[in-house]
């Protein structure tokens, strides 16, 4: 789930926004906006109660360190949304990273099998800042996200849920599988 989608672009007057709605604009992120990632990278977790307030300048800076460099390598996708009329204040904002595996097979809801070519796509850093949640903002990115990752023949999307978040994913088409992690 993740540069063709991406281009650099030197000042926000040139960004196309990809999305419009009386509320909020979508447009595509650029290695420009690595600082506002962080910060929602962080927040996220910090609102998932996994990152303590003495951790979280800490957790920022490294994730500004691998953002920085994926952004610029294309490995990571990203989408902001910001107010209407002022597109400097980023209320929301979803990526995507790449994750090339060996290819595996598909069971499709028909029940035909196809083999797949590896591409996968890891949705990460879905945030929403709290004065602009329960609007349609998180759903409107995610939306993005799929569109984009049929766009790119990914053969998988995937993302690790919040309790929160968990009704808006499977409303979205999202289901559970049988991933494990092993624990320390």
């Amino acid at each position: 789930m993740e540069s063709s989608c991406l281009s650099l672009q030197e000042s926000l007057g040139q960004q196309s926004f990809r999305f419009v709605s009386q509320e909020f604009r979508i447009r595509p992120a650029t290695p420009h906006d690595v600082a506002v990632i962080g910060w929602h990278r962080a927040r996220m977790f910090q609102d998932m109660g996994l990152v303590p307030d003495e951790l979280f300048e800490s957790f920022r800076t490294k994730a500004l360190d691998r953002l920085s460099k994926a952004l610029a390598s294309g490995e990571y996708f990203g989408w902001l949304a910001s107010e209407p009329n002022n597109p400097q204040k980023i209320i929301a904002g979803a990526g995507v990273i790449i994750r090339v595996v060996p290819p595996f097979p598909h069971r499709h809801e028909d029940g035909k099998i196809t083999i797949t070519k590896g591409r996968q796509g890891l949705i990460v850093n879905v945030f929403t800042e709290p004065e602009w949640r329960r609007r349609g903002i998180a759903k409107r990115l995610m939306q993005e996200i799929i569109a984009w990752s049929r766009e790119q023949s990914l053969d998988d999307l995937v993302l690790h849920a919040s309790d929160d978040a968990r009704a808006l994913y499977e409303q979205l088409g999202f289901v559970l599988t049988n991933e494990m992690r092993l624990r320390d």
